[in-house]
């Protein structure tokens, strides 16, 4: 594709239409909300490596999937989605109020990080139940919460890796595990790792506490059959979700009894990159 075919009138009406479906899709305009603003006073500074991870729109997107499908491996964690959200039946909804709290923990001024963990702490405060086994859970617990965060710290790097920057350097990865284990120890998690390796050894001991029931199966089936609020989303979802899959650990795939995309892996890898492609030229080259 040459220069001039990203010019003109088409590539404008293009260029509208991506950027319009992707604020739709993570802003809910019926509240008024509008996408998050880079502040001069953020977390983190404008060129850290958490930064360039979470500003990818398509990968962000597959690290999220494949890391909700971890996270409710853990009982503790699905129950407290299970009794207490209406994630079932609001699944977008809750990618919305995920994607916010990242976008704002990641590039919003520091207090309205800070306003936003606090909410997300007074709500953890209040669920609590009993596991089908009569054990006890509760949100705020702060295991519970590392799991939580090694699952989407991981899943959002890898996914970046796989389509974004292939060459990524060990250095700059334990960059992201160091600043991202900032928000997640200011929500009350521990231990919280802060390098690749020890994000794989807390991965692993924390596999004997994973446990598959029929609930797992209903929230995974849900996650997967997702129904797409517009067109342009199915499409981008019939190569999301199936590289989702691709990116869990084997042994992960294993648990969900899931398949991976086998011969079909270059296609579905392809087409992710096309999508990211063409969000980061609307993006790039937006003039709103």
């Amino acid at each position: 594709m040459n220069r001039s075919s990203l010019q003109g009138p088409l590539a404008d009406l293009a260029r509208s239409r991506l950027i319009a479906g992707v604020r739709s899709t993570f802003n809910d305009q019926s509240r008024g909300e509008r996408p998050v603003q880079r502040s001069g006073s953020a977390l983190f500074p404008a060129d850290s490596v958490i930064g360039r991870v979470h500003g990818d729109v398509t990968t962000m997107m597959v690290g999220g999937i494949a890391a909700l499908l971890m996270q409710m491996l853990d009982p503790a964690v699905l129950a407290g989605v299970w009794d207490h959200s209406r994630f079932r039946d609001d699944m977008l909804g809750r990618l919305r109020r995920t994607a916010r709290f990242i976008a704002i923990t990641t590039y919003a001024d520091v207090s309205d990080a800070e306003a936003a963990i606090a909410r997300v702490r007074q709500i953890h405060a209040h669920v609590a139940g009993i596991l089908p086994d009569g054990t006890p859970y509760r949100a705020d617990d702060p295991l519970a919460l590392a799991w939580v965060h090694a699952c989407e710290a991981t899943c959002f790097l890898d996914a970046w890796i796989a389509f974004g920057e292939p060459s990524m350097s060990t250095g700059d990865q334990d960059r992201y595990f160091d600043q991202s284990a900032l928000v997640a120890e200011r929500l009350g998690a521990a231990p919280v790792p802060r390098s690749r390796s020890d994000m794989a050894d807390f991965i692993q001991s924390h596999r004997s506490r994973l446990h598959v029931d029929g609930r797992t199966r209903d929230v995974a089936r849900r996650v997967i059959r997702a129904t797409p609020p517009d067109r342009a989303t199915a499409v981008a979802q019939r190569v999301i979700t199936p590289a989702a899959i691709d990116l869990l650990p084997a042994w992960a795939r294993s648990m969900h009894e899931l398949k991976g995309s086998g011969m079909a892996r270059p296609f579905v890898a392809g087409g992710v990159r096309a999508l990211a492609g063409s969000l980061r030229w609307a993006f790039r080259t937006r003039r709103d």
